[in-house]
């Protein structure tokens, strides 16, 4: 349904840090280019915590009415506050996107059944496709596979971004859920093993600089190509790993600056990188010849 590579695309912010839709626009024709097949705005990538409720509105319709059609896009609508993340489903709802992408709540921390009437309350609220989001690095809770499995029988929750970083667990998430209830690596490093065990794409934030080599690699493996495959993976590892040298999507955002597709700085509370950070992240660039 969104392809192999979901991009979780950063958003371009003025040198004042206000919305740059025309460089979003550019920054949608490049991920196209680059091999994209869905584009995901206002994720954690996206700094949507920072965003009001008005930005994310007027990101979403631009980059909506600008992909016209030739990816799908998805935007981000999730919060820890279950009615509001519903009535803002219905908002986007009127923009006409492909999905949404909704996190599990938040700071604090739902027991599995609150996490399953949550997603349920909030699909119960549009017709729009929902890709649900799993990451208890950011979230402090992990969604079970059986929470999934129950939720994957709605029929407008169809997909799952699994960034608990165990293998053991996704291959538990496509076990546990419904035939055509898509599973997507939340972690670019885990995308091969995660193919492995069933899931079917990444919800990328290396594809932002390196799309292309990207999709070559998931495509190797899925023509069955697993030797090439695993090495091409293995040649990546040192980027991946360079867009956590600090808080992402910090190092993406330099990344793109530094590549000469300048996407702005971050909002606060994220900081620009220090020299140190700043020089490591040349240094991984100029090793990739991106730079």
């Amino acid at each position: 349904m969104f392809g192999r590579i979901v991009t979780a695309m950063v958003t371009p912010f003025k040198e004042d840090l206000s919305l740059d839709l025309q460089r979003a626009r550019e920054l949608v024709d490049k991920l196209i280019e680059d091999g994209t097949d869905t584009v995901l705005v206002g994720g954690t990538t996206g700094e949507s915590p920072t965003l009001s409720h008005e930005e994310k509105l007027e990101l979403y319709e631009a980059v909506i009415k600008h992909a016209n059609n030739r990816v799908k896009v998805m935007c981000g609508a999730g919060s820890y506050n279950t009615k509001e993340t519903a009535e803002f489903a219905k908002e986007i709802s009127t923009l006409k996107p492909d999905a949404l992408l909704i996190v599990s709540p938040y700071y604090n921390k739902p027991p599995q059944e609150g996490l399953y009437q949550h997603f349920r309350f909030i699909a119960e609220s549009t017709d729009l496709p929902i890709m649900m989001y799993n990451i208890p690095g950011r979230c402090s809770v992990n969604m079970l596979p059986d929470t999934v499995s129950r939720l994957s029988e709605i029929d407008s929750i169809v997909a799952l971004k699994e960034a608990a970083g165990s293998v053991e667990q996704c291959s538990e998430m496509v076990r546990a859920t419904r035939g055509d209830f898509l599973v997507y690596s939340g972690d670019d490093g885990l995308t091969i093993p995660f193919l492995s065990v069933g899931a079917v794409g990444v919800v990328s934030v290396l594809s932002n600089i390196y799309g292309k080599r990207f999709k070559e690699t998931i495509m190797k493996f899925v023509e069955g190509k697993t030797e090439e495959a695993v090495k091409m993976n293995l040649s990546l590892q040192a980027l991946i790993k360079g867009l956590f040298f600090t808080t992402s999507p910090i190092p993406v955002k330099y990344m793109l600056k530094f590549m000469g597709f300048d996407c702005g700085g971050v909002r606060l509370p994220l900081v620009a990188p220090d020299k140190a950070t700043e020089e490591k992240i040349k240094k991984v660039l100029k090793d990739y010849a991106l730079i």
